[in-house]
């Protein structure tokens, strides 16, 4: 008689829009303690990026539907999660010793743990073995003092990973960052990132998930959910996640110049870049011989791009994916538009910025009032 097979240890990675997740992410997969895991990302809007930057085997990367992970969402967590134990048992798949569930930045993290800690089976087969929740040291108190979700994610976590503490603006908040760190969640291993990478034992290694140390809202939390699998109080439009906050794609059929590329950023971020939550992006580079440019960006902050040694997939569009807060509907697509699309009464063809982006001065829109001025081009960093 064959005795009841381990639990498969699973770990939570959550955070905040731009926090470092993904950067984190890649940094552990080539730690040879995460050989043999599967990993689960969760993307909110209706084209994803973020699974295309996670450098993985195929066979090991699992995209869930758009959207929150609650819902419908976190039904589609538990029907992949049964999904992937029935196929590893049923020898399909290569057997995994660990299991690595990347949500969107948007996410409530209560929904995923009792996905899994209250499931009659999922608990039996799967050991939450820790969250573990990135922090923009850059971002992060004001995002905390703004966003629900933000301190749900710090509040529930076992460890703490701060990344981007080597820009000049990290240190500067790092007072505010901490009280309120310590305030959420007194008793978390707070990580610093060194360039994105924290060693896979710091992070992943640790007891079960438990309350202890744990703010009291915390347990509040969980039985709620444990009691109301449904409990939520947003609309289920993917693009949405409360009345404000909205995703958009931007895509381009042909390679978009660098200079094309620098003046619509920069006009994005003089003009929104409060309100941008994240900005990630594939771009085809015109006159690029490799992978596409990769893009990332908070606010007016926007790191310095990378290029992948080759595409991630066929699809060689640009794709930039951006979430926004407050920004009216509509804005910066006829942004890009005016920079990448065809001719119109109240745009410019294409073809002439190509070849003079500099020119049109329709491209100057009026600021809204507030907006900062002038800003870093697409390969500069800017607090």
């Amino acid at each position: 008689m064959s005795g009841r097979p381990d639990p498969i240890a699973l770990t939570v990675l959550t955070g905040f829009l731009g926090a470092g997740k993904t950067t984190l992410l890649n940094r552990l997969l080539r730690d040879p303690a995460l050989a043999e895991t599967v990993v689960i990302v969760n993307e909110f809007g209706e084209v994803g990026i973020d699974h295309l930057l996670v450098e993985t085997v195929e066979d090991g990367m699992v995209l869930l539907s758009a959207g929150c992970l609650c819902c419908t969402v976190r039904g589609d967590l538990v029907q992949t999660l049964e999904d992937l134990l029935r196929r590893r048992d049923n020898g399909r798949i290569s057997p995994f010793r660990r299991v690595v569930v990347e949500t969107t930045g948007l996410a409530d993290p209560v929904p995923v743990l009792a996905a899994v800690l209250y499931h009659p089976y999922l608990k039996l087969r799967y050991a939450v073995t820790g969250v573990v929740t990135v922090v923009d040291a850059v971002h992060g108190a004001a995002t905390l003092a703004r966003h629900p979700e933000a301190a749900k994610q710090v509040a529930v976590a076992d460890r703490i990973v701060l990344t981007k503490t080597d820009l000049p603006a990290g240190p500067a908040v790092g007072g505010a960052l901490d009280e309120a760190l310590r305030e959420l969640n007194p008793a978390a291993r707070v990580v610093t990132a060194v360039n994105g990478a924290v060693p896979a034992a710091a992070v992943l290694s640790g007891s079960l998930f438990d309350l202890d140390g744990k703010i009291a809202d915390v347990g509040d939390w969980l039985r709620a959910e444990e009691h109301d699998a449904h409990a939520h109080r947003h609309a289920h439009d993917v693009n949405r996640h409360g009345a404000s906050i909205r995703s958009l794609v931007l895509t381009a059929d042909r390679p978009v110049a660098e200079s094309t590329l620098s003046l619509f950023l920069d006009l994005v971020r003089s003009s929104y870049g409060p309100r941008l939550l994240r900005l990630k992006g594939l771009v085809n580079l015109a006159g690029s011989t490799g992978g596409p440019l990769v893009l990332h960006g908070v606010a007016h902050l926007l790191h310095s791009p990378a290029t992948l040694a080759a595409w991630p997939g066929e699809d060689r569009r640009t794709r930039l994916v951006l979430i926004t807060d407050g920004v009216p509907e509509g804005a910066i697509e006829a942004m890009w538009a005016a920079f990448t699309g065809e001719a119109g009464l109240d745009r410019p063809d294409a073809t002439a910025l190509y070849d003079n982006p500099l020119a049109p001065p329709t491209l100057r829109p009026a600021q809204p009032s507030g907006a900062a001025g002038g800003s870093a081009g697409a390969g500069e960093r800017s607090s």
